[in-house]
């Protein structure tokens, strides 16, 4: 999708399309509000500043709306790095982010472009020692990330 076609979706389907991109609803409706956006720098920076503002409520908001990371069914462009996990890693992953969301209410959140399955279940291990102070300001870091890719990856 170009920037101009992004520009011009209707109300209901730009909502929809940012949705997709944070699950946020706070976040979506105050990208919403600058549009049309002038540049793909505009909209980066838009995301950025939006996401800053967002509360933790509204962090676990958009996390409700990520898969697992290392859930078979999950898999995708945004794990490939899990897909060819062994399934003892997968099933350590699974563990974990069991024993995470136990601990700190939510799933695990990370930026898993170009990470490892090993990767991932390293990061996941040492974020097990974080406090639940600490934890959410990375996991929303996480997020922003994650954001900022999928809006990348819609305009290309």
């Amino acid at each position: 999708m170009t920037l101009d076609a992004l520009n011009q979706l209707a109300q209901p389907e730009l909502y929809t399309t940012l949705q997709q991109c944070c699950g946020a609803h706070k976040w979506v409706e105050k990208m919403m509000a600058d549009f049309p956006m002038a540049s793909e720098t505009a909209l980066l920076d838009a995301a950025t500043r939006h996401w800053a503002a967002c509360t933790p409520a509204d962090g676990l908001e958009a996390f409700s709306h990520h898969p697992r990371i290392g859930d078979r069914p999950a898999l995708h462009k945004e794990q490939a790095g899990v897909a060819n996990a062994s399934t003892a890693i997968l099933e350590e992953l699974a563990s974990l982010n069991t024993r995470y969301e136990e601990k700190f209410g939510y799933i695990f959140i990370v930026f898993a472009s170009g990470k490892s399955a090993t990767d991932m279940l390293a990061l996941l291990k040492a974020r097990m020692n974080n406090s639940p102070a600490e934890e959410i300001k990375i996991a929303m870091a996480e997020q922003g990330k994650i954001t900022h890719l999928r809006l990348e990856k819609l305009l290309s």
